[in-house]
């Protein structure tokens, strides 16, 4: 078992990237500490807690399974029957990514893309999404899975805007101002069987509705967040639009007493 296959036991993969960059292996584990979590981006208490929890568990002695007492967080642990309902889906990725690869060393493109990753996952669960894969400098999460809620996609939208103004602030090693692009789209998926095996393990969702994401996203201008019409019809009234009919689609922007609007 690697360090990703211990993560998915416990139900928090998502920190697999964050552990590779910062070369955490199933050695380092056992000396981790609270303040070394929250260095990694483990923002929330409870997950700290867990993953306590299971690097006791593991120091505990071979043949114990570090997971057994730990309860799953994740839709791997879902029933792996096909299920049909509508899900949110947003796309973010990181603009002018390849002039950064040739402008930085290897070593500071890893510290920016990592400080990226953290601060793109802290948004979106703090927003109540789900962060479903990491693509290179893509991002894609799910707003409405593993949990459904009424205000899904204003959720999604809401975590949209805040990335463009959280990303843009991020204080880089290397002092670099960063952009994204976020493409968000709702509409009905098949959260189908799970696929692959070991930490490359997820579940599948099918459908349209991640694929129009990626294709608002690559239309979307740096610093904008461009939703599809299904979205649109489901946060109306909660943010100011620009309707982009041309294409079917609309860039949103905040609405707070009209001010902080793109």
């Amino acid at each position: 078992m690697d360090i990703g296959g211990w993560l998915r036991g416990l139900g928090l993969q998502r920190y697999e990237q964050a552990f590779r960059e910062n070369e955490i292996d199933l050695r380092v584990l056992p000396e981790l500490t609270a303040d070394d979590l929250k260095e990694l981006g483990v923002a929330a208490i409870g997950h700290r807690r867990l993953l306590l929890k299971g690097i006791a568990d593991l120091a505990a002695g071979p043949g114990r399974d570090a997971a057994e007492d730990v309860p799953a967080a994740h839709p791997a642990s879902a029933t792996a029957e096909a299920e049909r309902r509508q899900l949110t889906v947003m796309f973010c990725d990181l603009v002018d990514s390849t002039p950064l690869s040739t402008r930085f060393d290897p070593e500071d493109l890893r510290e920016i893309i990592g400080a990226y990753h953290r601060c793109v996952a802290a948004v979106i669960e703090g927003a109540g999404g789900f962060v479903a894969k990491y693509m290179g400098d893509g991002v894609l999460a799910y707003f409405g899975y593993p949990r459904a809620d009424e205000h899904d996609a204003e959720r999604a939208v809401r975590a949209g805007l805040a990335l463009i103004g959280e990303v843009a602030r991020l204080d880089t090693a290397a002092g670099v101002l960063l952009q994204v692009r976020v493409g968000i789209a709702t509409g009905l998926v098949v959260v189908g069987d799970l696929i692959g095996q070991g930490a490359a393990q997820e579940q599948a969702v099918v459908g349209e509705t991640p694929n129009l994401a990626a294709r608002l996203q690559a239309l979307a201008e740096p610093g904008a967040v461009v939703i599809a019409p299904s979205t649109r019809r489901l946060t109306s009234g909660l943010f100011d639009y620009a309707d982009r009919r041309a294409q079917g689609l609309w860039r949103a922007s905040q609405r707070l007493a009209g001010i902080a609007r793109e």
